[in-house]
């Protein structure tokens, strides 16, 4: 019976064998998630029960592309309108996030099922999963949750699958899609735990950051969240989840430092609340712990703020300004070595750079207008021209942050293949080294001979406003200045072993340079290098012994797994980037 066909029987389910295949690998014995070519995998009745369970809501996975494929498997896939949308929607951010399991960074989905002009191709899951529940109520979730724990599958959590490390993919799962969370309840005061009274928000686990900011600009009078500055991220997913940055950071601090209290359901399938009065050890773990690590968030309750004035600029250093490299790069070593002076005055700046070209879009100044930007700005103009950098740029004022995001942020483009990394560098980085730090990221452009590099930077400091929170964000955030994203960029069909070649010039010779010219700084788990050394103390610093025991107690058995994240140490994905296993304790 194809898999198809197996959603449309309502038959009882049936209990399978728990365990899943046995690997060696060298003197290492693993105990593995079960697949669908172990003997363990469920049974037809046991999907049908399921489906029934979820109403309905239970899929065969489905790549966007296979709508240009003849045949996925056993399943005749080619749509020759749909190909056509898939093609025309590839690089639309808002198409793929809507989509039911889609990853906008899409060398984790291994990129074997790609939209293209000949059916005939041979198309493949890849690194996809199996079925997909599209759930729309708690109820679904908590019955996905139980199905995997009971039957040793492994789950991917899926809100908008915007994520640079691919932890909205895995080989052979069975994927829960959050998408359709879309509730958002605002209040004038909050009187729930803890010691907030302003104003909050309950939001949906699949608001994503321009959704939501719609959302609080309509209220009346209008109000503010802490969001990201890419329009379609999973706000109330895995971005809250992993800390979550973005342009009014400065000012109000994280994401995670603003939450009230979240809506969950655990690894034994239990609805909770965590919040400062109930469950506080899981309250803690989840703001800023680590994405799908401790529970699936089914809604945030969080603070809102008034709407505050912003201006901004726009600045561009590139070939149309100079090809001479030694005056390019020091245009960019300006710029970046006045990181501690823009977010001492509450600055969020973001900008991308690569060989020959510095992008700044925008410089985000809230409660400043555009006279009192300028000042601010005096020192990297004065430098710049000292130095003769030649440069262009325009600033614009806004009555409020949201006419100032809407106009001067940019969408970005999805369906780009690259190995990522990262690094976060203190004050303390900047004022002893700023210039090595600059050099460092110069470098990420062409790290070798054969590779080249595209950086994002988000020059934030959360400390700035929110000195003082408990919560598992890493410690080295409250004294950030940089935050810079680095990418060493492939095609995508790159072999395993090319692949791994990449990896360890991410990890190896760009990572390297950053941890060595930023000795205080940290990295960040939403937006890092999956083979970061000693990511532990890397990703979390001193909270993580605590992760690690809350982990333990609300999922000992390892019902979700997402890379580098507290208690995966022995857990591994083998057989070429498919299998996920544990380390046997035998």
């Amino acid at each position: 019976m194809g898999r198809a066909l197996l959603l449309c029987a309502s038959l009882l389910a049936v209990a399978s064998a728990w365990s899943g295949e046995v690997k060696k690998v060298g003197r290492v014995t693993y105990q593995c998630k079960c697949y669908s070519d172990n003997s363990c995998w469920p049974k037809a009745p046991a999907w049908a029960a399921l489906n029934t369970t979820v109403d309905g809501a239970l899929k065969v996975a489905v790549p966007p592309g296979a709508a240009c494929h003849k045949k996925l498997g056993e399943l005749s896939t080619y749509n020759e309108a749909e190909c056509a949308n898939v093609q025309a929607n590839w690089v639309n951010e808002q198409f793929l996030t809507d989509h039911p399991i889609a990853n906008l960074w899409p060398l984790y989905t291994n990129n074997t099922c790609l939209p293209n002009a000949d059916p005939s191709t041979p198309c493949t899951l890849g690194f996809y999963g199996e079925y997909v529940i599209m759930a729309t109520t708690k109820a679904h979730i908590k019955a996905g949750v139980i199905f995997a724990r009971k039957n040793n599958l492994r789950l991917i959590i899926r809100n908008t699958g915007h994520d640079f490390m691919g932890r909205s993919t895995g080989f052979g799962s069975l994927i829960i899609n959050t998408h359709s969370f879309k509730e958002a309840t605002f209040f004038k005061k909050y009187t729930g735990p803890g010691k907030w009274s302003g104003s909050a928000a309950t939001v949906g686990a699949g608001i994503q950051g321009r959704e939501l900011y719609r959302k609080a600009f309509a209220q009346s009078p209008p109000v503010v969240v802490v969001g990201g500055e890419c329009p379609t991220v999973g706000w109330a997913g895995g971005y809250i989840q992993g800390g979550g940055h973005g342009p009014l950071t400065t000012i109000y601090g994280m994401g995670a430092d603003n939450v009230l209290s979240f809506d969950a359901i655990t690894a034994k399938g239990e609805y909770v609340t965590a919040n400062a009065d109930e469950n506080p050890d899981l309250f803690w773990a989840l703001k800023g712990g680590g994405p799908s690590t401790f529970a699936v968030v089914t809604a945030i309750t969080v603070k809102t703020f008034p709407e505050v004035p912003v201006a901004g600029t726009i600045l561009n250093i590139n070939a149309t300004h100079t090809t001479d490299t030694a005056v390019f790069n020091e245009g960019f070593r300006i710029f970046h070595n006045l990181s501690n002076h823009y977010v001492d005055n509450g600055f969020f700046v973001y900008f991308e750079l690569s060989l020959g070209r510095l992008h700044i879009a925008p410089f985000v100044a809230p409660n400043h207008n555009l006279s009192s930007l300028e000042k601010v700005l005096k020192p990297l103009h004065d430098q710049l021209k000292a130095a003769k950098i030649p440069y262009d740029s325009y600033s614009k004022a806004f009555p409020t942050f949201f006419e100032f995001y809407m106009d001067m942020f940019e969408d970005e483009q999805p369906n780009q293949n690259s190995v990522v990394g990262g690094r976060l560098f203190t004050q303390k980085d900047i004022a002893e080294n700023g210039s090595g730090i600059a050099d460092a990221l110069l470098m990420a452009s062409a790290p070798t001979a054969n590779d080249f590099g595209f950086s994002v930077g988000h020059i934030v400091n959360p400390g700035h406003g929110t000195p003082v929170v408990d919560n598992a964000i890493h410690p080295k955030w409250r004294n950030a200045s940089s935050f810079v994203i680095t990418n060493v960029i492939m095609n995508g069909d790159e072999s395993w072993a090319v692949k791994k070649q990449k990896e360890d010039v991410q990890t190896n010779i760009v990572g390297k340079a950053l941890r060595a010219a930023g000795p205080d700084g940290a990295t960040y788990v939403n937006e890092g290098d999956l083979y970061e050394p000693n990511w532990q103390t890397s990703y979390w610093g001193s909270n993580y012994p605590k992760l690690l025991q809350v982990r333990k107690k609300w999922d000992p058995e390892g019902v979700f797994y997402t890379q580098t994240t507290p208690g995966t140490e022995d857990w591994e994905v083998l057989d070429y980037g498919s299998k996920l296993c544990k380390k046997s304790s035998k």
